[in-house]
């Protein structure tokens, strides 16, 4: 299964309000594990920056002046998301303003059937507990130092190893849980999981010396040996 974990930074809180997006971060998973292919973009809001959000990510009007504008790297998002299932910490922050910049530009929107919010995930996981980005790496272990401000692809990263250990860590289909609690890797629930015999089984790496010098150490103990005895 493919997953695209993404991040945005943005002017400010709503869209509906003039703020737009300055920067998209995405990190592709197969099968829970990263692929390396990522996508990153820095994007021309055709606004001033307000001091509050440049503090957050430090991306300031000078270093975005000649970045490109959304409609030119809109189509390119798309392509890269493709159909995956779309992984993002606080969903309804970044898929309302992705939405209105998909909008404005008459591309296609991005629906909710394929959207797994981490933030959810978490408060549900651990009920009463912080669930920010930086507390679930300071849950999980996950080393976050390089996080001085936001940045879209740094977070995308973080967010995809706390994403992992969210749903039980980097290998999610090994078999080490209890049974009836064991999942294929796809995440369904393997209730009835038993190991299948070899269907050739495998030849003895014993030698015909080996053997020989095994029953004659044997002989030498006795009746009682606990090699003659069988089940």
């Amino acid at each position: 299964m493919r997953e695209i974990v993404l991040d945005t930074e943005t002017t400010g809180f709503e869209p509906t309000e003039g703020h737009r997006i300055v920067e998209i971060g995405a990190v592709e998973l197969f099968n829970s594990l990263p692929t390396g292919r990522t996508y990153h973009q820095y994007i021309n809001p055709q606004r001033q920056m307000p001091k509050e959000a440049f503090e957050v990510h430090g991306l300031g009007d000078d270093f975005l002046r000649d970045k490109p504008l959304f409609a030119a790297v809109g189509q390119a998002f798309l392509d890269f998301v493709g159909d995956a299932r779309l992984v993002i910490h606080n969903a309804a922050f970044d898929i309302k303003f992705l939405n209105s910049e998909l909008q404005k530009v008459g591309l296609p929107t991005l629906t909710w059937d394929r959207v797994t919010d981490t933030l959810t995930m978490a408060r549900q996981k651990f009920p009463g507990s912080p669930a920010s980005l930086d507390a679930l790496c300071r849950r999980f272990g996950v080393d976050n130092s390089a996080r001085e401000k936001h940045g879209a692809l740094l977070d995308s990263e973080i967010l995809a190893e706390v994403y992992l250990e969210l749903i039980g860590g980097r290998q999610p289909d090994l078999v080490l849980a209890p049974a009836g609690q064991r999942s294929d890797a796809n995440g369904a629930t393997l209730q009835d999981w038993r190991p299948r015999p070899r269907p050739t089984p495998l030849p003895s790496r014993v030698t015909e010396a080996e053997t020989a010098a095994h029953a004659g150490f044997v002989a030498k103990l006795g009746d009682a040996a606990i090699w003659l005895k069988r089940q």
